[in-house]
């Protein structure tokens, strides 16, 4: 009987935790590779995978403090920012709510890692999926950061700056409103950690933090794989080759922004070591990689679905060579 007290209940419409959570997973598969050690090591001396492993943890390195202030700044949000201010902040019109979180993105210093959850979080407060998905694509292309390291990256070419300024916000502005076009039927899942409405603003915070963090955390790995082993087994000779075609260059530095995953922040030093491709060409590679690339592509298809991924991920892109082609014609 006294077996039977001491048991712990369990409110009811609380969902079981599985017997393998993400934990255990995680736990036991670092176990299996500690124990397998000794025989894994020799089979990884190859130089493409040791290149490979030095991409993948660059990317990771390099993204995971992003991640963070994001899931954190993602966080915030959800326990501060109500649906009052939210009002009084962004117009009620979808249609001109887009443009307001486009020019709003200047104002959030950070990588394109951090904006996804942020996106997320806007949109379980109640803002309008076009209008936090512009933010999505405007922050992390025309914030201060990313605008003082394409001057520095370029000395002297400020249309260089005023080009990936006008060509982002432009992307952001025109996909919002595309969203905005498709209503329902562009399918976003929207995902929210499961919290008792009786937990304190402390408790939701660190929830939602935990939630976040190992949502889009997964996904960033996904994608910095994939990226890594693009980096490590196309020769680079295919690029320079066609580097002096105007249109096939822009293409080329279109897909290698997709593929390479850089950080934002970053992404403007590559760009200016392209020295054999035009202005235009290398003003799409800055513009298109903030945009969309391969770890932005898996991370949002983990935060708002596959379904949601298939249509948004190749009209981004597509959007984005337009309007950084158009703008490198006119500015450059």
């Amino acid at each position: 009987m006294a077996t039977s007290e001491s048991r712990t209940t369990v409110p009811p419409g609380t969902p079981p935790r599985p017997v393998l959570g993400q934990p255990e997973i995680v736990g036991g598969t670092l176990l299996g590779v500690m124990l397998a050690g000794s025989w894994i090591a020799p089979r990884l001396e190859v130089a493409s995978l040791q290149t490979w492993s030095t991409i993948f943890v660059a990317i990771v390195v390099q993204s995971v403090p992003f991640l963070v202030a994001g899931v954190l700044l993602s966080a915030t949000i959800s326990i501060l920012l109500s649906e009052r201010v939210l009002r009084r902040v962004v117009p009620r019109n979808p249609v001109l709510g887009v443009p307001v979180a486009g020019v709003a993105g200047v104002g959030l210093p950070g990588c394109e890692c951090a904006a996804v959850p942020i996106a997320g979080s806007l949109m379980r407060r109640g803002v309008a999926p076009a209008v936090a998905l512009t933010f999505l694509l405007a922050a992390p292309a025309i914030n201060p950061a990313v605008l003082v390291s394409t001057a520095v990256a370029f000395p002297g070419q400020h249309e260089m700056v005023a080009a990936r300024f006008a060509a982002s916000l432009a992307t952001a502005v025109l996909v919002g409103w595309w969203c905005l076009s498709r209503g329902d039927r562009l399918p976003v899942r929207r995902t929210a950690p499961m919290l008792s409405e009786g937990a304190s603003a402390r408790g939701r915070f660190v929830a939602t933090v935990r939630h976040d963090f190992l949502h889009a955390g997964g996904f960033l790995v996904v994608g910095a794989g994939l990226a890594a082993a693009v980096n490590s087994f196309v020769p680079r000779s295919w690029v320079d080759t066609v580097a002096g075609q105007a249109v096939l260059g822009v293409v080329t530095l279109a897909l290698f922004a997709f593929v390479v995953a850089l950080c934002s922040e970053s992404d403007a030093f590559v760009a200016a070591s392209f020295t054999a491709f035009s202005d235009t060409a290398k003003l799409v590679f800055m513009v298109v990689g903030p945009a969309m690339d391969v770890k932005l592509a898996a991370m949002e298809a983990g935060q708002f679905g596959g379904a949601f991924a298939r249509q948004f991920v190749p009209v981004v892109i597509g959007t984005a060579v337009v309007a950084a082609s158009l703008t490198g014609w006119w500015l450059l």
